[in-house]
């Protein structure tokens, strides 16, 4: 395992509600700051694999299922030809993000990339064959979405997002 590495088992602690407060008020951060700076500051993720090969990230702002509100997440994402996926890992928690099941429910979000705000798209989560083709390249991308799989026992859903 190098210096800036994850290690190969999941973490003692990974789902304690104290790194879920952490997960959240950090990704708050990096949307204010991507927001205030147009995504010159906040576009990259350079944290465990992404430190030697920083990986893109964009905001998917989405509405909640039950409450109605706009939520905005940072996520790493993939061009894939005019697509963008992203991946539902959460770090390797057990259950789901949040913004997964408010995709579910209202599938037409909107995303902001580094120098481009609102881009209207429309979500889908890859079924089977597509997300055997995307995970490879995926992994290709961020090498820790692998130990995310391989800490929880959940398949994490991949999810393309096509403009509309």
């Amino acid at each position: 395992m190098g210096r800036f590495s994850l290690p190969e088992q999941k973490p003692d602690g990974l789902d304690s509600p104290v790194t879920a407060k952490v997960m959240k008020y950090a990704a708050k951060a990096q949307v204010s700051v991507f927001r205030l700076t147009n995504g010159r500051v906040g576009s990259t993720w350079r944290v465990g694999a992404g430190f030697r090969k920083p990986v893109p990230t964009l905001l998917l702002e989405h509405r909640g299922r039950k409450s109605g509100r706009l939520f905005t997440t940072p996520l790493l994402y993939l061009a894939s030809g005019g697509d963008v996926v992203i991946v539902g890992s959460q770090g390797g928690l057990p259950r789901h993000p949040q913004w997964y099941f408010n995709l579910l429910a209202h599938p037409e979000p909107r995303i902001h990339l580094k120098g481009r705000r609102d881009v209207p798209v429309r979500a889908r989560v890859a079924g089977p064959s597509e997300r055997a083709e995307l995970w490879p390249r995926l992994v290709e991308l961020y090498a820790d979405f692998a130990k995310y799989q391989a800490w929880t026992e959940r398949e994490i859903p991949v999810v393309v997002l096509s403009p509309r």
